[in-house]
Protein backbone atom coordinates (compact mmCIF):
# COMPACT_ATOMS: atom_id res chain seq x y z
CA UNK A 1 0.00 0.00 0.00
CA UNK A 2 2.71 2.47 1.17
CA UNK A 3 4.87 1.77 -2.16
CA UNK A 4 1.35 2.52 -4.27
CA UNK A 5 0.83 5.53 -2.34
CA UNK A 6 4.48 6.71 -3.25
CA UNK A 7 4.96 5.79 -6.59
CA UNK A 8 1.40 7.63 -7.57
CA UNK A 9 2.39 10.61 -4.95
CA UNK A 10 6.06 10.82 -6.81
CA UNK A 11 4.92 10.56 -10.29
CA UNK A 12 1.82 13.59 -10.49
CA UNK A 13 4.85 15.96 -8.69
CA UNK A 14 6.53 15.31 -11.70
CA UNK A 15 3.58 16.68 -14.08
CA UNK A 16 4.38 19.90 -12.09
CA UNK A 17 6.12 22.77 -13.71
CA UNK A 18 7.95 25.79 -12.87
CA UNK A 19 5.76 28.61 -12.33
CA UNK A 20 3.02 27.30 -11.72
CA UNK A 21 0.23 27.84 -8.85
CA UNK A 22 -0.44 24.27 -7.15
CA UNK A 23 -3.76 23.23 -4.92
CA UNK A 24 -2.30 20.95 -2.58
CA UNK A 25 -4.89 18.02 -1.35
CA UNK A 26 -4.96 16.09 2.37
CA UNK A 27 -4.12 12.67 2.76
CA UNK A 28 -1.10 10.20 3.30
CA UNK A 29 -0.74 9.97 -0.65
CA UNK A 30 -0.35 13.50 -1.09
CA UNK A 31 2.48 13.45 1.82
CA UNK A 32 4.99 12.12 -1.25
CA UNK A 33 3.56 14.44 -3.62
CA UNK A 34 4.71 17.06 -1.44
CA UNK A 35 7.71 14.98 -0.62
CA UNK A 36 8.85 14.65 -4.00
CA UNK A 37 7.92 18.77 -5.00
CA UNK A 38 10.39 19.34 -2.48
CA UNK A 39 12.87 17.13 -3.96
CA UNK A 40 11.95 19.07 -7.37
CA UNK A 41 12.81 22.80 -5.32
CA UNK A 42 16.01 21.76 -3.87
CA UNK A 43 17.44 19.51 -6.89
CA UNK A 44 16.04 21.37 -9.81
CA UNK A 45 14.95 24.87 -8.65
CA UNK A 46 11.45 24.00 -9.07
CA UNK A 47 9.63 27.32 -8.48
CA UNK A 48 5.79 26.86 -7.40
CA UNK A 49 3.61 28.10 -5.07
CA UNK A 50 1.11 25.91 -3.15
CA UNK A 51 -2.72 26.64 -1.37
CA UNK A 52 -2.52 23.65 0.91
CA UNK A 53 -6.45 22.40 1.67
CA UNK A 54 -5.81 21.30 5.29
CA UNK A 55 -4.01 22.54 8.05
CA UNK A 56 -2.36 19.41 8.26
CA UNK A 57 -0.71 19.85 4.74
CA UNK A 58 0.50 23.05 5.32
CA UNK A 59 2.44 21.83 8.16
CA UNK A 60 4.13 19.33 6.58
CA UNK A 61 4.39 21.48 3.58
CA UNK A 62 6.05 24.56 5.44
CA UNK A 63 8.34 21.67 7.24
CA UNK A 64 9.82 20.59 3.70
CA UNK A 65 10.37 23.60 2.52
CA UNK A 66 7.67 24.31 0.03
CA UNK A 67 6.36 28.29 -0.73
CA UNK A 68 2.89 28.71 0.33
CA UNK A 69 0.36 31.48 -0.55
CA UNK A 70 -3.55 31.68 0.02
CA UNK A 71 -6.50 31.50 -1.60
CA UNK A 72 -7.06 35.01 -0.52
CA UNK A 73 -4.00 35.63 -2.92
CA UNK A 74 -5.51 33.22 -5.90
CA UNK A 75 -7.81 33.44 -8.12
CA UNK A 76 -6.72 30.05 -10.30
CA UNK A 77 -4.77 27.41 -9.70
CA UNK A 78 -2.86 25.79 -12.84
CA UNK A 79 -2.67 22.44 -11.22
CA UNK A 80 -4.52 20.55 -7.84
CA UNK A 81 -2.57 17.49 -6.74
CA UNK A 82 -5.04 15.43 -4.46
CA UNK A 83 -6.09 11.56 -3.52
CA UNK A 84 -9.20 9.82 -3.63
CA UNK A 85 -11.33 7.92 -1.28
CA UNK A 86 -13.33 6.38 -4.35
CA UNK A 87 -12.76 7.35 -7.84
CA UNK A 88 -14.97 5.50 -10.97
CA UNK A 89 -14.56 5.01 -14.64
CA UNK A 90 -16.11 8.49 -15.22
CA UNK A 91 -13.61 10.02 -12.56
CA UNK A 92 -16.36 11.12 -10.20
CA UNK A 93 -15.03 10.64 -7.06
CA UNK A 94 -15.69 10.14 -2.85
CA UNK A 95 -13.42 12.46 -0.96
CA UNK A 96 -13.42 13.77 2.80
CA UNK A 97 -11.52 10.50 3.93
CA UNK A 98 -9.52 12.77 5.83
CA UNK A 99 -11.99 15.48 6.91
CA UNK A 100 -10.70 18.78 4.38
CA UNK A 101 -13.39 17.56 1.39
CA UNK A 102 -15.00 21.14 1.80
CA UNK A 103 -11.71 23.05 1.26
CA UNK A 104 -10.72 20.17 -1.15
CA UNK A 105 -13.37 21.13 -3.15
CA UNK A 106 -13.12 25.20 -3.36
CA UNK A 107 -9.83 24.56 -4.37
CA UNK A 108 -10.54 22.02 -7.21
CA UNK A 109 -13.26 24.01 -8.50
CA UNK A 110 -10.65 26.75 -9.62
CA UNK A 111 -8.38 24.62 -11.18
CA UNK A 112 -7.68 24.45 -14.44
CA UNK A 113 -6.90 20.99 -14.43
CA UNK A 114 -7.18 17.88 -10.83
CA UNK A 115 -4.63 15.39 -10.75
CA UNK A 116 -5.68 12.41 -8.53
CA UNK A 117 -3.30 10.12 -7.16
CA UNK A 118 -4.55 6.82 -5.87
CA UNK A 119 -3.69 2.99 -5.43
CA UNK A 120 -5.78 0.30 -7.78
CA UNK A 121 -8.00 -0.57 -4.82
CA UNK A 122 -9.66 2.99 -4.82
CA UNK A 123 -10.46 2.38 -8.57
CA UNK A 124 -14.53 0.94 -8.53
CA UNK A 125 -17.31 0.39 -10.93
CA UNK A 126 -19.43 1.83 -8.49
CA UNK A 127 -18.89 4.87 -5.37
CA UNK A 128 -20.17 4.40 -2.14
CA UNK A 129 -19.55 0.33 -2.34
CA UNK A 130 -16.05 0.45 -0.52
CA UNK A 131 -16.38 3.70 1.28
CA UNK A 132 -19.27 5.26 2.94
CA UNK A 133 -19.60 9.27 1.83
CA UNK A 134 -18.60 12.04 3.68
CA UNK A 135 -20.93 15.12 4.70
CA UNK A 136 -20.09 17.89 6.58
CA UNK A 137 -22.67 19.42 8.17
CA UNK A 138 -22.88 22.78 10.80
CA UNK A 139 -23.37 21.24 14.11
CA UNK A 140 -26.64 22.84 14.57
CA UNK A 141 -28.55 21.08 12.14
CA UNK A 142 -26.91 17.59 12.57
CA UNK A 143 -29.98 15.80 12.96
CA UNK A 144 -32.00 17.83 10.46
CA UNK A 145 -29.52 16.77 8.01
CA UNK A 146 -29.46 13.18 9.07
CA UNK A 147 -33.29 13.07 8.45
CA UNK A 148 -32.80 14.42 5.42
CA UNK A 149 -30.11 12.27 3.93
CA UNK A 150 -31.92 9.18 5.19
CA UNK A 151 -34.87 10.19 3.20
CA UNK A 152 -32.58 10.08 0.34
CA UNK A 153 -31.96 6.41 0.85
CA UNK A 154 -28.55 6.42 3.01
CA UNK A 155 -27.65 5.65 6.79
CA UNK A 156 -25.95 8.54 8.37
CA UNK A 157 -23.41 8.34 11.19
CA UNK A 158 -21.91 10.91 13.09
CA UNK A 159 -17.86 10.70 12.74
CA UNK A 160 -16.48 10.22 15.78
CA UNK A 161 -19.82 9.50 17.62
CA UNK A 162 -22.56 11.97 18.55
CA UNK A 163 -20.91 12.71 22.29
CA UNK A 164 -17.38 13.24 21.01
CA UNK A 165 -17.94 14.74 16.95
CA UNK A 166 -15.01 14.93 14.73
CA UNK A 167 -14.61 18.58 13.96
CA UNK A 168 -13.19 19.80 10.37
CA UNK A 169 -10.98 22.81 10.07
CA UNK A 170 -14.07 25.04 9.81
CA UNK A 171 -15.21 23.98 12.79
CA UNK A 172 -18.03 21.53 11.52
CA UNK A 173 -19.30 18.05 12.18
CA UNK A 174 -19.21 15.39 9.62
CA UNK A 175 -21.58 12.42 8.70
CA UNK A 176 -20.27 9.36 6.99
CA UNK A 177 -23.27 8.05 4.84
CA UNK A 178 -23.52 4.21 4.10
CA UNK A 179 -25.72 3.32 0.82
CA UNK A 180 -26.46 -0.40 0.96
CA UNK A 181 -26.01 -0.77 -2.85
CA UNK A 182 -23.46 2.11 -3.39
CA UNK A 183 -24.20 5.57 -5.05
CA UNK A 184 -26.53 4.95 -8.32
CA UNK A 185 -26.50 8.27 -9.41
CA UNK A 186 -23.55 10.48 -7.68
CA UNK A 187 -24.30 13.66 -9.69
CA UNK A 188 -27.95 13.64 -8.94
CA UNK A 189 -27.08 12.67 -5.41
CA UNK A 190 -24.60 15.37 -5.10
CA UNK A 191 -27.21 18.14 -6.32
CA UNK A 192 -30.01 16.24 -3.71
CA UNK A 193 -27.57 16.89 -0.54
CA UNK A 194 -26.75 20.45 -1.72
CA UNK A 195 -30.04 21.48 -1.37
CA UNK A 196 -29.99 20.45 2.49
CA UNK A 197 -30.04 23.77 4.86
CA UNK A 198 -27.50 22.85 7.03
CA UNK A 199 -25.13 20.80 5.00
CA UNK A 200 -22.20 22.44 4.08
CA UNK A 201 -20.31 20.43 1.62
CA UNK A 202 -20.68 16.73 0.09
CA UNK A 203 -17.76 14.12 -0.31
CA UNK A 204 -19.13 13.83 -4.15
CA UNK A 205 -16.31 15.36 -6.67
CA UNK A 206 -18.18 14.80 -9.96
CA UNK A 207 -16.67 16.54 -13.26
CA UNK A 208 -13.79 17.57 -11.22
CA UNK A 209 -10.86 15.11 -12.06
CA UNK A 210 -8.99 15.43 -14.95
CA UNK A 211 -5.85 13.20 -14.66
CA UNK A 212 -5.80 9.63 -12.62
CA UNK A 213 -2.59 8.38 -11.76
CA UNK A 214 -2.89 4.73 -10.25
CA UNK A 215 0.90 3.73 -8.39
CA UNK A 216 1.94 0.22 -8.20
CA UNK A 217 3.98 -2.26 -5.95
CA UNK A 218 6.60 -2.27 -8.29
CA UNK A 219 6.98 1.43 -8.54
CA UNK A 220 5.17 2.38 -11.40
CA UNK A 221 2.50 4.33 -12.23
CA UNK A 222 -0.21 4.63 -14.78
CA UNK A 223 -0.96 8.44 -15.60
CA UNK A 224 -4.58 8.41 -17.41
CA UNK A 225 -6.54 11.63 -18.57
CA UNK A 226 -10.29 11.81 -19.33
CA UNK A 227 -11.64 12.33 -22.09
CA UNK A 228 -13.68 15.24 -23.01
Amino acid sequence: MTAQKRAAGRAAADLVTSGQTVGLGTGSTVFYVLERLAERIRDEGLEILGVPTSVDTETKARDLGIGLTTLDRVERFHVTIDGADEIDGGYRMIKGGGGALLREKVVASLSDEVVTVVGPDKVVERLGTTFDLPVEVVPFARSACSRRIAGLGGTPAVRGGEDAPYLTDNGNEILDVHFDAGIEDPAALERALDEIPGVVESGLFVGLSHVLVIGHDDGSADVRRRDG
